[in-house]
């Protein structure tokens, strides 16, 4: 679900889009008398902003982005070949991490000019080199910024990772410093005015942090207050240690992502219409070995699939997950309903994977033999799991099973669990587990299509577990 919010103050327009399946957002700024915006940090599926701008009557002149992202795959060349419009890019950062494409180069200082609003880039290096924060003046208001688009820079309760360049985009013995650059630029940063808005690139549910609020815009006043990442003045070893651990594993796509967003690419203006296929056209993909995402909910999955198809829920998650466990060389089908395609194929598109031959509706027209998952309930899980011939597998990151995890369970994460199919036993009965139950799904098709046919899954997982004050120990 995509959210807009926006408030007209002055000669000020300023709309925030936030994609609730990634935790991201992104701004539409502008001049409402000049009727000129620009759009910072865009989706992919643009015809979010193109709408916008029609249904306002504005007239969108520039695109930027705050840093080179790695969680999404950016829409701004596609809304530049949309519009015409320029395209401005950090030139901060070092020559490893420039953009490889046409643009306007911003460095620290520049102004950016959209009728009479003002944009003024800061460099705020830490979670990436290159990275820059916008500070929004609104003369008709005051000569002082009142806004900040700080990216991926300062989130509400949060500050950017600095591990991701190692961590992702495999550039090694860069976090510690990385660590160091970004608590420099909070000390600068902690001089601006603290009435200053901040309005950063995320908010809770994304992997570029580690206590990301769902507040969607905070102050610098609230911030130096509450976030812990501002509580270090004069300690930048201890904020160095502080931002460095218990960050999560990033997703596999983000190194994906990291290439695809700095070097040229092929632009997707719109969003993809996949064919429906018949019966015929199933079973040749099938018989050309397409993978079969079945994206419906699990109880669905779970009371007939088709054996040997890839079972990821289509939720907030699904996103995260495709780029987790799909190679982005590899074509595929969907299973879905016909209403939930579109939305299937804009999460998709978001992070770049668009190698999509079309989908299914009914698997009982494809008139193959279906499977079933196998599932227990709390009080049979409670009943069986101790025994000596079960294994309990927590497929939830490590991070998460560090923090509490059911007695005796086992932690086989579940981006990481095709590389780790030794630690499954083929002897005794598996009995998986999550959180929520959608990863235990989605780990029971991997394994099931891996040959393991002991495998059963309680699906109420740490949810239902410590609802019902379950004993957790870490």
């Amino acid at each position: 679900m995509l959210q807009t919010g926006g408030a007209f103050a002055q000669k000020l327009f300023f709309e925030r889009v936030f994609d609730e399946s990634l935790a991201q957002a992104s701004y539409v700024v502008g001049d409402m008398e000049t009727r000129e915006v620009i759009v910072i940090d865009p989706k992919r599926d643009i015809d979010t902003y193109l709408e916008m701008a029609k249904a306002n009557n504005l007239n969108i002149t520039r695109v930027t982005e705050t840093h080179i992202h790695a969680d999404f795959l950016s829409g701004s060349r596609e809304l530049v070949a949309a519009t015409g419009a320029e395209l401005l890019l950090s030139a901060e950062g070092g020559d490893d991490w420039q953009y490889e494409f046409a643009h306007t180069p911003l460095r620290a200082g520049s102004i950016i000019n959209v009728g009479k609003i003002k944009l003024e880039v800061l460099h705020t290096p830490g979670h990436t080199p290159e990275s820059i924060t916008f500070l929004l003046t609104d003369p008709s208001v005051s000569n002082t910024p009142q806004k900040a688009l700080t990216g991926d820079f300062i989130f509400v309760g949060d500050v950017g990772r600095p591990d991701l360049l190692e961590k992702a985009a495999g550039q090694e013995d860069t976090q510690e410093e990385s660590a160091r650059q970004l608590y420099r630029s909070i000390q600068n940063f902690l001089h601006l005015p603290d009435e200053l808005e901040i309005w950063p690139g995320h908010g809770a549910g994304s992997f570029c942090g580690k206590t990301l609020s769902n507040i969607p815009q905070s102050t610098l006043k609230e911030e130096k207050l509450l976030n812990r990442a501002f509580q270090f003045k004069d300690d930048e070893a201890g904020f160095v240690k502080y931002i460095l651990e218990d960050q999560p594993e990033p997703p596999n796509y983000f190194a994906v992502m990291k290439h695809l967003n700095k070097v040229d690419r092929p632009l997707l203006i719109e969003v993809p219409q996949h064919p429906k296929l018949m019966k015929d056209a199933f079973q040749q993909a099938q018989q050309n070995k397409l993978l079969i995402v079945d994206a419906r909910n699990k109880e669905k999955v779970a009371a007939g699939y088709l054996p040997g198809s890839l079972h990821i829920e289509g939720n907030k998650t699904f996103s995260t997950l495709m780029g987790s466990l799909v190679d982005y060389t590899q074509q595929m089908v969907l299973v879905a309903d016909n209403g939930k395609i579109e939305h299937l194929t804009r999460k998709l598109m978001r992070i770049g994977m668009d190698n999509i031959y079309g989908y299914i509706e009914d698997i009982n027209s494809i008139g193959k033999p279906l499977q079933t998952t196998a599932r227990v309930d709390i009080d049979t899980f409670k009943s069986i799991k101790d025994k000596d011939d079960v294994q309990v597998v927590d497929v939830r990151m490590t991070g998460e099973f560090a923090d509490g995890h059911i007695a005796g369970a086992e932690n086989v994460p579940l981006a990481a669990l095709a590389e780790n199919l030794d630690k499954i036993s083929k002897d005794k009965k598996v009995i998986i587990h999550c959180q929520s139950g959608v990863r235990a799904a989605a780990a029971h098709s991997i394994l099931r299509d891996h040959g393991f046919d002991n495998i059963t899954v309680y699906s109420g997982g740490m949810n239902e577990w410590q609802e019902q004050e379950n004993e957790v120990v870490k």
